[in-house]
This record gives C-alpha cells, sequence and structure tokens, in this order.
C-alpha cells in the first residue's frame, strides 16, 4: 500500500483520531449548550411552583384547603393571628402561624387595614 491509497494504515489511525477528537468536541460542546441559558428556550425556563395549599384552625374546627388570597383575606378580617393553628401539605402536624415560614410571608405582604 501506498501513502496516498485510503486503506493505508497511517490514513486509517490519522482517520480514527480525527473522529474520536471530533465526537470529544461535540460532547464538550453539547455539555456546555445545556447549561447555558437561553432566553425564551423551554428547558432552560424555571418551572412554576405549585401554589401553597393552607389549613387553619378556626373557632376549633378546621377550615380550608385555602390559597394566599383566602389566607390574606382572613388575616385582614382577624379571624386569623399569630396563634392560630395552621397546617399545611409537607408539616407533621399543626404548628402556630408565627411558627411556619410560608404564612410569616403571606402575613408580612398583607396590607394593614384601613383606618
Amino acid at each position: 500500500m501506498n501513502d496516498q491509497n485510503f486503506f493505508s494504515i497511517d490514513r486509517l489511525v490519522e482517520f480514527g483520531m480525527s473522529a474520536a477528537i471530533a465526537q470529544q468536541m461535540v460532547k464538550s460542546m453539547n455539555q456546555n449548550m445545556q447549561s447555558m441559558y437561553i432566553p425564551g428556550s423551554i428547558q432552560s425556563m424555571p418551572q412554576p411552583t405549585p401554589p401553597a395549599i393552607f389549613y387553619v384552625a378556626i373557632d376549633g374546627k378546621q377550615t380550608g384547603p385555602l390559597n394566599e388570597a383566602e389566607l390574606t383575606r382572613l388575616i385582614m378580617e382577624r379571624q386569623v393571628n399569630k396563634d392560630t393553628l395552621a397546617w399545611m401539605p409537607g408539616m407533621a402536624a399543626w404548628q402556630p402561624i408565627e411558627q411556619i415560614p410560608a404564612i410569616l410571608k403571606v402575613i408580612a405582604l398583607t396590607p394593614p387595614p384601613l383606618t
């Protein structure tokens, strides 16, 4: 075999090494592109969190499920305060509202009553 023939050992080794390097480059580029934030891309957009669901004890009775707007209304109507027992999915037991950060956030965002 001569060096000009495609099937010569040198050409085959050169071709194989080129293919291996190209594969590594493609893999590296794909990894970089997957970690890149591309505006408008569905894959790169953060997934929305499901709305919070709350339960509260009013006059000894379970009230709920409540969304944030309904809980805000109860806070504004003063039916719910820091000592009211509440529960939300993921909690092991009912606790006073002042011990639940997710509900404290709702309270912090609730405007004071107009006087």
